[in-house]
């Protein structure tokens, strides 16, 4: 499923304040939350019925307790909320892989669980870093650049400046 794709603007003066007072929160909170931040719904595609969400802070406690700030509506209808919620408890476990990963998501959130949910964009994205990386590898690796661990022969003499030895 496709990840919804709402975007809002975070209430900087709110935010402050909930990161603030929140157990396990930041040592300065004016360094995670700027006036001007937007969010993006990390949710799977859904309808007007479910509030939007973003994540804002995991908290260093022990009952894993994350800030997550909650929306609905657009423009002056808009309506929101920021709260602290335990995490989903799902995980999804391969057999084949033997690899676990766990929901990302807050404790009883509509829709599918984060691992089901694809982000195309950042899909995009982590496409062109690794296209990217190749390309500079690739270009480490070409012809002209030498093998890394070759000796460097840029001093020595060439053999064609070797005195004559066979005269007579």
């Amino acid at each position: 499923m496709l990840q919804c794709t709402a975007v809002t603007q975070v209430p900087y003066a709110e935010t402050l304040l909930a990161l603030a007072t929140m157990e396990g929160g930041p040592e300065h909170p004016p360094d995670v939350v700027e006036t001007e931040d937007f969010v993006l719904c990390e949710l799977a595609d859904h309808d007007e019925s479910a509030e939007h969400a973003a994540h804002l802070w995991t908290a260093d406690v022990p009952d894993d307790r994350d800030l997550w700030f909650l929306w609905a509506g657009t423009g002056a209808h808009r309506v929101h909320r920021l709260d602290t919620f335990r995490l989903c408890p799902a995980v999804l476990r391969e057999l084949a892989t033997r690899t676990v990963t766990t929901c990302a998501y807050f404790d009883r959130h509509p829709g599918p669980h984060s691992f089901s949910v694809t982000d195309p964009l950042g899909d995009l994205i982590a496409e062109h870093v690794h296209s990217e990386v190749r390309r500079f590898v690739a270009e480490g690796e070409a012809p002209g650049k030498g093998a890394p661990d070759a000796p460097d022969t840029s001093d020595a003499p060439d053999p064609s400046d070797a005195p004559d030895t066979d005269a007579t």
